[in-house]
Formats: structure tokens, C-alpha cells, sequence
């Protein structure tokens, strides 16, 4: 398929599709439309001629820069660019709906190798706008399930929510409370199931009243931590979706005059930096954050240069840190 076909089929000039292609801002959004349905109906890819090899610089979005867990994922992703002489441009979207069409232009224009998209839900007209640019691209930590032909990042959440319940029952917990993220996100999810098959495991029946949802960030452990300590038998021990809910569990518990773990025992689920120096220090999941991110910018490189992946999904393991936040319930 060539741009001469696709301009035959739209009843369009070459040079309009080309536009289109490159991200110019010249096309009525209309025939933009037009074209690229066309363009992504019939899998175009732009060949690749002398001097339009990469350039050196990927495009990192985020939908905040508010938390230690998007500071992780820059230092992986930057040392990944760095081992190849390359750089890295952040956008913040400030909405998990993703980026819009102003956005996907001026990254065209700036002819970036990549780009690598966190936690957003793309729309099918999205991964269009960025397969009829012929940008790479690589999505970690999804909000959704990705398409089949979405190059993604992830961890293995379902198992870090398995493992850090089965750590709360060995310790002799019964009663577990559960603070997600919002419940349509794919790793919420997937975290909270982990704690369910761990309960069910252990012949223990899963009482909604324990699972409660956030936004993985302190206020929504916080505010969520009191709910749960004011059932009328609260848990003895409360599994956080994020180490930032766990640090609001952390403040919850000491404006009850609970001590963690003596009365409370707390596990996150992230490992950033501050779970080792908060005190105590916080028992965790660890999710692999630059690692995902590093992999996500070669995978991102590569495909730039027109290497095929060996896989277009790949899950990172996560594993339990054990700290000073748990212990056993005392009679």
C-alpha cells in the first residue's frame, strides 16, 4: 500500500496524505479523519528512506507526576535511553482518557522514536492517530487490557496481591482488610483478586465489607483505613493497594491510638524509595517500576529501527519484601 493509493482511495492529493503522515497541521480535520481511517484499515507503514533513522529521543506520558511511583518509572526509562546516547521527552496528560490529537501532531513534528504511555486507556482512534503517524509505541501498566497487537509492560499483579495476603494469613490474620485502586483499572483488579484466591485458599470466606477502593494515592488510604476500622469488628491487618494508601493507613492508625504493627499490621504494594525509611518500615510488594520502564524504551528503540519483538506483552515478576509494618495479631 503506498501514499499514491491511499490518496486515490480518500480522493486526496499525495502530498495531503503525506501531511497527514508527518503530522502536519495543514489538513481540514475532516479529510485528517478520512485519511486516517485509510491509512490504519490498510496496516500503511512508512518506508524508510536514508537519513530518517532514529533520532534519539522517546516520549514519556504520564497522567501524573504527583507520586515517588512516576519518579521511578523516569529513572528507568532514562537509563535505558541513556546506554544508547538518547533522550527523553515527559508529557503529563492529567486525564487517563490519553493524549488528544493537538498532542499526537507536534510529537509527529518533532519526529520522536517512540513513545511510551503510563497507565492510560487508549482508544482505538488513539493507537490510529499514532499507527497513521508511524510512531512506535509501548503502553505500561495499562489501565485496560490491551488490544492483541499492543506492545505493553506490566507486572504480575494477581501475584503480588496473592503473596502479600498469604504473608498476613501465616502470620495468623483473619480478618484482612483490602484497599484497592478504582476498580475498573486492569492492576487494581488483578491485586484484588490476588487477596481473594488467598482467602479462598485458606478456606477463609471473603467479606466485602473489608474491600474498599481508592485512587492509590495517602488520602484514599487514609480515609478508607477509617472506614475499615470503624466496622463494628475491624481487621487486624490491612492489605494497601499502593505503598501511598499504606502511609495513609500508617496516619489513620495513629489518629485511632493504634500502633503498627503491635495493633495494625500494614502491607503496600509498590516499593518505592520511602517505604524503606518510613517508620516502621513498610512491608511491600515490590513492582519491578524502572526495570518496566527501561524494558519499555528498548522495546520502544527497537521497534524504531524496525526490529521485530520477541514478544508484544510481557509481565516483570513482583516479590514480597518483608519489613517491620507486620507481625502477629496479639490475642
Amino acid at each position: 500500500m503506498t501514499i499514491a493509493l491511499i490518496a486515490q482511495e480518500a480522493g486526496v492529493s499525495v502530498p495531503t496524505v503525506s501531511k497527514v503522515i508527518n503530522g502536519r497541521p495543514e489538513v481540514a480535520p475532516e479529510t485528517r479523519r478520512k485519511v486516517e481511517r485509510l491509512l490504519l484499515k490498510h496496516g500503511y507503514t512508512r518506508r524508510t528512506t536514508l537519513g530518517d533513522g532514529p533520532v534519539g529521543l522517546i516520549d514519556l506520558v504520564f497522567t501524573e507526576l504527583e507520586s515517588p511511583w512516576a519518579m521511578e518509572l523516569i529513572r528507568g526509562a532514562e537509563s535505558a535511553t541513556r546506554e544508547v546516547g538518547a533522550g527523553i521527552v515527559i508529557s503529563v496528560m492529567h486525564t487517563h482518557a490519553g493524549p488528544g490529537r493537538d498532542w499526537f501532531d507536534r510529537v509527529a513534528a518533532r519526529r520522536t522514536d517512540g513513545v511510551i504511555i503510563v497507565s492510560s486507556r487508549l482508544s482505538a482512534s488513539q493507537y490510529g492517530h499514532l499507527n497513521a503517524r508511524s510512531i512506535p509505541f509501548v503502553v505500561v501498566d495499562p489501565e485496560g487490557e490491551p488490544a492483541p497487537d499492543v506492545a505493553s509492560v506490566g507486572a504480575t499483579n494477581w501475584h503480588g496481591g496473592l503473596a502479600a495476603t498469604r504473608h498476613l494469613l501465616e502470620l495468623g490474620h483473619r480478618r484482612i482488610g483490602m484497599i484497592g485502586g478504582p476498580p475498573d483499572m486492569l492492576c487494581s483488579r488483578a491485586r484484588i483478586d490476588g487477596y481473594r484466591a488467598a482467602l479462598e485458599t485458606a478456606g477463609i470466606p471473603v467479606d466485602p465489607a473489608l474491600i474498599h477502593y481508592g485512587d492509590f494515592l495517602v488520602g484514599s488510604g487514609h480515609d478508607r483505613a477509617h472506614d475499615l476500622l470503624s466496622l463494628p469488628e475491624p481487621p487486624t491487618a490491612i492489605f494497601a493497594g499502593s505503598d501511598l494508601q499504606a502511609f495513609g493507613v500508617f496516619e489513620a492508625a495513629r489518629q485511632r491510638g493504634l500502633r503498627v504493627p503491635e495493633n495494625l499490621s500494614v502491607v503496600g504494594f509498590d516499593d518505592i524509595p520511602l517505604a524503606r525509611s518510613a517508620w516502621p518500615p513498610l512491608t511491600t510488594v515490590r513492582q519491578p517500576l524502572q526495570e518496566m520502564a527501561a524494558l519499555a524504551a528498548r522495546m520502544v528503540l527497537a521497534m524504531s529501527r524496525g526490529e521485530p519483538l520477541e514478544t508484544r506483552r510481557v509481565e516483570l515478576a513482583t516479590s514480597l519484601i518483608v519489613r517491620d509494618s507486620t507481625a502477629a495479631p496479639r490475642p
